[in-house]
């Protein structure tokens, strides 16, 4: 298991690469709560999200093969990859599936890469990814399931201890489970920490509830996002010790969210970057008198016209 030696390594290794995002404390009537909320803006993130964090921890970590590198995504990792590969002079081939935001694929374009768009979920982008990497000898960088990815991901949380001590909750939307489990393994013994899931999207909720790793159906309006079907064992052996618990939101509260991320604070987010924050919206966790919470905002490669008709 990744451990906070490994995390403050992928923090020092990926700065120059990353930004430093921001933390900002919201005003108690912001989202209509009536209490304060700590943000970390990780939507600021290079590539619109905390992925390319995993992606230059891995790329940066050791030697490449000549094939260079591929990856399979609901969008954001994808976009992640192909970003750190064509900053580092890296070969790579991006797989993502059909459900993914057509602003998603066009962000890959973007890097110069043109990615193949194939099967009806992530996991037939995955298989696909899994072929290729056998046949050409590329390094298979996977969204959550890789320890790599998972401490790139966790210096989120390094950087949000050290700009909002004091914290005694964060709350982190989870689709594969790589960003809550690095954050919480960095956050261990100090903060609780929290999960968001969708309840159409549930994979970590469920594996916790049978006590391992278990396939799930994914039907969710942030499914190109927080879609995994299964959490696997990495993230599996890492949130079953440091994750407090995860809570489920409906659909509706996370598109309600979305909204109130606009009014309050003018941030176009994606579903699954708002989720964190429905949970509170919606009453699925509610904070003891006094707690101190942190909310992470983590991606903003939406579809402005599905966004605009959300607002």
């Amino acid at each position: 298991m990744i451990d906070s030696d490994d995390i403050r390594a992928a923090h020092e290794r990926i700065r120059g690469h990353v930004r430093r995002t921001p933390v900002v404390r919201m005003e108690p009537d912001a989202f209509g709560l009536g209490y304060p909320v700590t943000m970390k803006l990780e939507f600021l993130q290079v590539t619109g999200t905390f992925k390319a964090r995993g992606a230059f921890n891995t790329l940066l970590a050791g030697p490449m093969p000549e094939a260079g590198v591929c990856a399979a995504s609901g969008g954001n990792h994808g976009i992640a990859v192909a970003h750190a590969a064509a900053r580092l002079g890296i070969p790579a081939r991006i797989f993502v599936p059909e459900i993914s935001s057509p602003a998603k694929i066009a962000r890959i374009r973007e890097t110069g890469i043109d990615p193949v768009v194939g099967g009806a979920r992530y996991a037939d982008a995955l298989a696909a990814c899994e072929a290729f990497a056998a046949q050409t000898g590329a390094l298979s960088v996977h969204a959550y399931d890789a320890w790599a990815t998972m401490a790139g991901q966790g210096t989120t949380g390094l950087e949000w201890e050290e700009d909002a001590p004091g914290l005694d909750t964060v709350l982190v939307a989870v689709g594969g489970g790589g960003l809550i489990s690095g954050i919480a393994r960095w956050l261990a013994g100090r903060v609780k920490v929290v999960g968001v899931e969708p309840e159409g999207s549930c994979a970590l909720h469920a594996a916790l509830a049978a006590g391992g790793p278990v396939d799930v159906d994914v039907q969710s309006v942030a499914a190109d996002s927080l879609g995994a079907r299964n959490v696997m064992t990495r993230v599996f052996e890492t949130a079953s010790r440091h994750v407090d618990r995860v809570v489920l939101v409906p659909d509706a509260a996370i598109v309600e969210a979305q909204r109130r991320l606009w009014l309050g604070l003018r941030v176009a987010s994606e579903p699954g970057g708002a989720a964190a924050l429905a949970a509170l919206t919606s009453g699925a966790y509610r904070p003891e008198p006094g707690e101190k919470v942190g909310v992470l905002a983590c991606g903003a490669n939406v579809d402005l016209g599905a966004l605009a008709g959300v607002i």
